[in-house]
């Protein structure tokens, strides 16, 4: 034994044991109750308004309403409306004690209000936790998401997880910087092209709300006539928000905002940045600090403070539709929010998408375009090539190009790069018989065959390899191309020209830029390239593909992506010139040679009135296995307008492809019925579906019945 052992033994006798103090005291505190997180078992309610309404983070349709929670005095200070709280939920009435309901799993949700009393008779459960005093949600922004989720018969939790960043703590505990003031009116540059353009900008600085659709000039100055409108409305003192297709488009505004207004003026929300920087701009725009947001549609929620300007650039790209529940395109939230706040609204593009057109023709906005003579300085020179053209054209019999397709390219690659716009990625997308034109299938899943390269047939299935086909029809040994993708396009333009460069932008690689030096760009739709000085030529391929589709907004889409192609060539009067290989006779190739996108969607706008389909009529899609769809159908109780079209068939899903939201799973068999009600309708059409779905999951429906307001693709 050690001295120090001894010492302690002698400490011992002569004062009681430490253990037995400690064992003392702690038994002397029990005696007062002591709160336990999580329940709060024993604890104190808050004196003042001890009742939080909260709404829990359940995105099903029959929870779509607040619950009602006990405040414990010790979560009094932080439990304010629109922070972040920890609930339990799911415990039942027998599972009482102390007059507090106990049990179920925890789960997050917003604190919506304080109250004096409760609506709900029985015993409530305790907030279990404040999981940060930072308040994400007000008034305002509670107030779209309600709007938002009525418009789309969806639940409102499901809306502020699209509305709400994830929260993220060492953001959180960030300072935002100090707000600057209002910069100086911005002048009118480039504006000054378009009739009404200097005073949109003049009544946007003077603190006015205007509403406008606006057809943009072919070119690059778009966005810099974007941020000189931002600017104008952040003079007056009020806030701006732009959504625009993607990260690309975002990357462009941000460089023009911060080369007319400097660092620091505006904040950028694209749900590629980082959880951290993402959640610590938002937090900025959240606490006055920054005024202005740009950003992909993960932004058409952002809660800019003072709110003087939406605008949404190209709203017809599929991009700005969600693809989570309950799916809301950003041009309709923005339109929701220009009338909530009173704000000023601005809808751009090259091209006009049909709704455009019916904000016009209803008189709530005002058209902004340039005149004829501007429109024909700006633009390119528009040729087309159809098939009487392709049929007299030996050139276009042995090769994919006509021949005014190659003097186009060879002409341009002189003075710059050349643009070829290929509606199909990949070499061969698809393969048929030479002789019998029969479609080239596998042997063992019946999939169609693809080239992936000079000498690689797989099936676009089951990824097997194709060594040996024959045709089955007629016995024959030689396969021809149905659809040519870009990579086989780029091929065949690099042996054509083994001079120039080959790049090509697709999904696997997009470029954002190339130089001004002569090269061929091969692109497919939407993942073009700004050229520096802009292209000397364009062509554009297949326009059969693309107007053949077999939906409604074929050649609404075909047009938009014809047009956003062909801005990026240079002017008529710089040499520059574009060639669409499609039918002229057709409604949209005559819009893209006179560069008339309005006129276009205007014409539109009338044929789907007559008909009934929308934008002029509100519509919904139900879908999902036959049966169900069915009980569904007989379940709700549609407006006396509603008309319901089927239900019909959906095509099967092949396995091994993607699935798009709202198709069927790979094999299976489901059925969709579209219901549509006239104008002044889509309100009641909306709410009877939430409650009919509503109803359904109460009751425990397993088998899923897919339901969605204004579907982009209704065939």
């Amino acid at each position: 034994m050690s001295s120090e052992d001894g010492q302690a033994d002698g400490v011992a006798q002569g004062a009681p044991p430490e253990q037995l103090a400690l064992i003392r005291e702690t038994v002397r505190r029990t005696k007062t109750p002591r709160a336990k997180p999580r329940t709060w078992r024993g604890a104190a309610l808050a004196k003042e308004l001890p009742v939080a309404r909260v709404l829990v983070d359940k995105g099903v349709l029959h929870l779509d309403r607040y619950f009602d929670y006990a405040v414990p005095e010790e979560l009094d200070a932080d439990a304010q409306p629109g922070v972040r709280v920890r609930v339990r939920f799911g415990a039942g009435r027998h599972r009482v004690r102390d007059g507090r309901r106990e049990g179920g799993g925890l789960i997050d949700g917003f604190l919506i209000e304080r109250r004096a009393e409760s609506d709900y008779s029985g015993p409530l459960a305790a907030l279990a936790q404040v999981v940060s005093p930072e308040r994400v949600l007000d008034e305002e922004l509670l107030g779209l998401a309600r709007a938002v989720a009525d418009r789309y018969a969806g639940s409102l939790a499901d809306v502020l997880q699209l509305a709400v960043p994830p929260r993220n703590a060492r953001a959180e505990q960030r300072r935002s910087p100090d707000p600057l003031p209002p910069p100086p009116a911005p002048a009118a540059g480039s504006w000054e092209r378009y009739e009404q353009g200097p005073s949109f900008l003049e009544s946007l600085a003077s603190g006015g709300s205007p509403r406008a659709v606006w057809n943009a000039l072919p070119g690059p100055l778009w966005c810099e006539e974007i941020a000189r409108a931002v600017a104008a409305t952040l003079s007056s003192g009020r806030g701006a928000l732009v959504v625009l297709p993607d990260g690309r488009a975002v990357a462009r505004l941000d460089a023009a905002l911060t080369e007319l207004l400097g660092e620091g003026r505006h904040a950028v929300l694209t749900a590629d940045a980082g959880p951290e920087k993402r959640y610590a701009q938002w937090l900025a725009v959240r606490r006055g600090s920054v005024r202005a947001v740009i950003g992909t549609r993960a932004a058409m929620f952002a809660p800019v403070r003072d709110l003087g300007l939406v605008a949404v650039w190209d709203d017809g790209d599929d991009n700005h539709s969600e693809q989570h529940a309950p799916q809301p395109h950003a041009r309709e939230v923005l339109l929701l929010r220009a009338a909530q706040d009173r704000c000023g609204f601005l809808l751009g593009g090259w091209s006009c998408t049909v709704e455009a057109a019916q904000l016009v023709d209803t008189g709530w906005a005002r058209p902004l375009q340039a005149t004829r003579e501007g429109v024909r300085a700006s633009a390119p020179l528009v040729r087309t090539v159809g098939d009487h053209d392709l049929a007299r054209d030996e050139a276009a019999r042995a090769a994919r190009l006509p021949t005014l397709a190659w003097q186009a390219v060879r002409e341009g690659l002189r003075h710059g790069p050349v643009l070829v716009q290929v509606p199909r990625r990949g070499y061969v997308p698809r393969m048929a018989c030479a002789t019998c034109r029969a479609p080239a299938r596998c042997r063992h899943c019946s999939g169609p065959l693809e080239a992936h390269g000079s000498d690689d047939l797989r099936c676009g299935w089951c990824g097997r390899t194709e060594g040996c086909w024959h045709c089955p029809e007629c016995g024959g040994f030689r396969l021809r191309a149905q659809v040519v993708g870009a990579r086989r396009t780029a091929e065949e333009l690099g042996r054509a020209f083994p001079a120039v460069p080959v790049r090509t932008s697709g999904r696997e690689h997009v470029l954002d830029t190339v130089p001004g030096a002569p090269a061929v760009v091969v692109s497919t739709p939407g993942a073009e390239p700004v050229a520096e000085g802009g292209y000397a030529a364009a062509l554009l391929l297949d326009g059969w593909a693309m107007l053949s589709r077999p939906d409604l907004r074929a050649g609404e889409d075909a047009l938009r992506r014809w047009m956003g192609a062909a801005a990026l060539v240079r002017p008529q009067t710089a040499g520059g010139t574009v060639v669409v290989v499609a039918e002229p006779t057709l409604r949209p190739v005559q819009a893209l040679v006179r560069w008339d996108p309005a006129g276009f969607a205007v014409r539109e706008l009338a044929e789907r009135g007559e008909l009934g389909f929308p934008p002029v009529s509100r519509m919904a899609a139900v879908a999902g296995p036959g049966e169900p769809v069915a009980e569904f159908l007989g379940a709700v109780e549609l407006p006396p307008s509603a008309e319901v079209l089927g239900p019909v068939p959906m095509p099967v899903t092949p396995a091994g492809r993607p699935r798009r939201p709202g198709a069927p799973p790979p094999g299976e068999q489901w059925d969709r019925a579209l219901i549509r009600v006239p104008p002044g309708h889509g309100a009641a059409l909306a709410s009877a579906l939430k409650a009919a779905q509503a109803a359904r999951m109460a009751r425990g429906g397993s088998t899923p019945v897919w339901v969605r307001i204004d579907p982009p693709d209704i065939g």
